[in-house]
């Protein structure tokens, strides 16, 4: 499969270039026996693809917490980091499509839920860190990734527009956010995405299963 050229690619990170989506899974489970709650059913599945603030504000709301959502917050990234940081890998081919882009002079940024303190460690542990030429994260941006707000900070930082552009996403509700703000999307197969995954195919511009269908 080819895609256009463009000159900048901004891409997610869990569940698109990282193979993570187990992580939050593992770390809502872990979580919930740490508290000695009992969640209803569905939740971990629901919960799992939320974006980092709808996530804590659904458990508040679905388990009774008291916590505040930022102190919910930091708790599950204690929790996560230390997979991030030395367990989590890059989906088959990701790491060799980075590169291929880098050599073809494509500015690479990154759009993601994560915060820095997470997403540093995952991509320096797997080589591609020094790859990109900036990052934005979702809690720099008022609206959540259903709007371009991320998406438009990344493609600002590389110096690319939105028009030349391609947002790289394993979720329909972020393609059509990054739609919204005039860039070209490529929806990205992921099966822990759940129901984010239906419709992803046709929201997209372009779609694939695997990086490798563009190193061919």
């Amino acid at each position: 499969m080819q895609l256009p050229v463009l000159n900048g690619a901004v891409f997610d990170l869990d569940g698109t270039l990282l193979d993570s989506m187990y992580v939050w899974s593992d770390v809502n489970r872990d979580f919930l026996k740490k508290r000695g709650l009992t969640a209803p059913d569905g939740y971990i599945e629901k919960i799992a693809p939320m974006f980092s603030d709808e996530a804590a504000d659904y458990a508040i709301r679905t388990l009774g917490l008291s916590d505040e959502p930022e102190d919910l917050l930091r708790e599950w990234d204690e929790m996560a980091l230390c997979v991030y940081a030395g367990k989590v890998t890059l989906k088959n081919g990701a790491g060799e499509y980075l590169r291929k882009l880098k050599d073809s002079g494509v500015k690479l940024g990154v759009a993601t839920a994560l915060t820095s303190r997470l997403y540093r460690p995952v991509l320096e542990h797997n080589g591609i860190y020094g790859l990109f030429d900036a990052f934005a994260s979702s809690c720099e941006v008022p609206r959540s990734k259903a709007f371009p707000d991320v998406y438009l900070l990344a493609a600002q930082r590389i110096g690319v527009s939105p028009a030349e552009c391609m947002v790289f996403e394993d979720i329909r509700t972020g393609v059509l956010g990054a739609k919204a703000g005039g860039f070209f999307t490529c929806g990205v197969y992921e099966p822990w995405s759940f129901e984010e995954q239906e419709g992803l195919a046709e929201a997209a511009d372009y779609y694939i299963r695997s990086f490798r269908e563009l190193l061919q």
